[in-house]
């Protein structure tokens, strides 16, 4: 919508725009993450100028990389700042970067549990038990790596 030649946007255009949820915008401003929307003077419903949309928009792409409320304010703090604080902003990133390769290893170590999983059931079906073996030691290996308890022999379970 266009308010005295001014580009504004609607909170749900603000959110389309962003990605980000109405009820997410409404938190971040409630929290303080982004300043407060001006309201339309008549209707009271939130206005959004070019340049909140582009701040909303810049803490999108901050939330899509996973960053936590606090990292986020920080690092929109630290922009405001400059160059000045620029050493602070790429330790928030690159520790951003380590979470997100931990992370991502973690993620592959699932994916291969349940490859073995799924070679431990294909042994199961054409009772092949020297493949039924291997796959419980792979998976108990995998396990270990994602921290899981081991599975108990098949007679001591209870469930």
């Amino acid at each position: 919508m266009q308010k005295n030649n001014v580009q504004t946007y609607t909170i749900r255009e603000a959110a389309k725009l962003s990605g980000l949820s109405e009820s997410t915008l409404r938190f971040y401003e409630t929290i303080g993450l982004i300043h407060p929307i001006t309201r339309d003077e008549s209707s009271k419903h939130r206005v959004y100028t070019e340049d909140d949309v582009n701040l909303v928009i810049s803490v999108a792409c901050l939330n899509a990389t996973g960053l936590s409320i606090e990292d986020m304010r920080t690092y929109l703090k630290n922009r405001s700042i400059g160059s000045h604080a620029a050493n602070e902003q790429i330790k928030l990133l690159e520790k951003q970067k380590l979470h997100l390769v931990e992370k991502a290893h973690y993620e592959e170590l699932r994916q291969r549990y349940v490859d073995i999983k799924i070679a431990y059931w294909n042994a199961v079906s054409l009772d092949d038990r020297k493949q039924i073996e291997e796959t419980k030691k792979q998976a108990s290996a995998i396990a270990k790596e994602l921290k899981l308890p081991h599975e108990l022999p098949f007679r001591q379970r209870t469930s």
